[in-house]
């Protein structure tokens, strides 16, 4: 059967936790490149359908291809390490320490930006002639984007942090479910449907997530989007990255933990001789 128990899921989650610890800075780092690269075509994919066709279901649809690609071709994305490589911790596997999952993260977090900002420059080159032209409908609408996600938020105070944090929290509980999901089949169309799901859900409700926002802000603002870099940072990349954060990991790398690795004591199951429930006559 194609399909894994949720005990060997979480048995492969740790695994591939602790290997994703040890991986060379080489192989991390480009593979993470890769990643953010990958992911930020198709954002820009599902931005130029919405826009063309003006159904945002449409690209939300068709989106996670993107991240079938890149999961399928091992590379690794900020969201996926946040739940995977802490478990590798938690379990106490030889050799993992705290520093070496900041180590991951802020590796993947590098290699991600870079490549998610080389598709933005491509992508704005693509869309205004090489900045000879004004930008098209597509690189307005992504430089619209990204002022009404930064400024947007800051113009509610805390209120709009708080929004942004929760919308961060709410992404990665629904990527990282797609990252479980797909290591619940050993199939290839088994892992696409698990994951497709799950993105689905996260793109069209207009969640908040780190790597495709390394790619719509920056192309923003080279399209000439009303919002500064400092904005970016401060009112969306950064709260972001931590309701990211908190939402793989509590919500379900540590949910699938603490339920299938360390599960808690079986309560006693009352012999049938001495059950004191009451007998129901037909």
């Amino acid at each position: 059967m194609s399909y894994v128990a949720p005990t060997e899921l979480v048995a492969k989650m740790i695994d591939a936790g602790e290997t994703k610890v040890f991986m060379s800075t080489r192989d991390t780092l480009i593979r993470a490149y890769m990643a953010g690269a990958i992911l930020a075509l198709a954002a820009a994919f599902a931005v130029t359908i919405t826009v063309e066709t003006g159904q945002p279901l449409v690209g939300a649809l068709l989106f996670p291809v993107g991240f079938c690609l890149l999961y399928l071709l091992g590379f690794d994305l900020l969201t996926g390490v946040f739940t995977l490589v802490p478990l590798a911790l938690i379990d106490r596997r030889p050799g993992v320490r705290l520093r070496s999952v900041l180590r991951n993260w802020g590796l993947v977090f590098v290699g991600n930006f870079a490549g998610a900002l080389t598709v933005a420059l491509m992508m704005a080159v693509i869309l205004t002639f090489a900045f000879s032209v004004d930008p098209n409908e597509v690189g307005q609408r992504l430089g619209a984007i990204g002022a009404s996600r930064t400024v947007g938020y800051a113009d509610h105070g805390a209120a709009g942090m708080l929004t942004l944090f929760i919308r961060g929290v709410l992404c990665n509980w629904m990527v990282s479910t797609g990252v479980v999901a797909a290591m619940i089949s050993t199939s290839v169309s088994g892992k696409v449907i698990g994951m497709w799901m799950p993105i689905l859900v996260f793109f069209y409700m207009g969640f908040e997530h780190s790597v495709v926002n390394m790619f719509l802000f920056p192309a923003g603002l080279m399209l000439g989007g009303d919002f500064s870099i400092a904005d970016y940072l401060v009112w969306n990349e950064i709260p972001t990255v931590v309701g990211n954060l908190v939402g793989g990991l509590v919500f379900v790398g540590l949910a699938l933990y603490a339920t299938h690795a360390r599960t808690g004591a079986t309560r006693n199951r009352p012999h049938p001789e001495k059950s004191t429930s009451p007998r129901v006559d037909a």
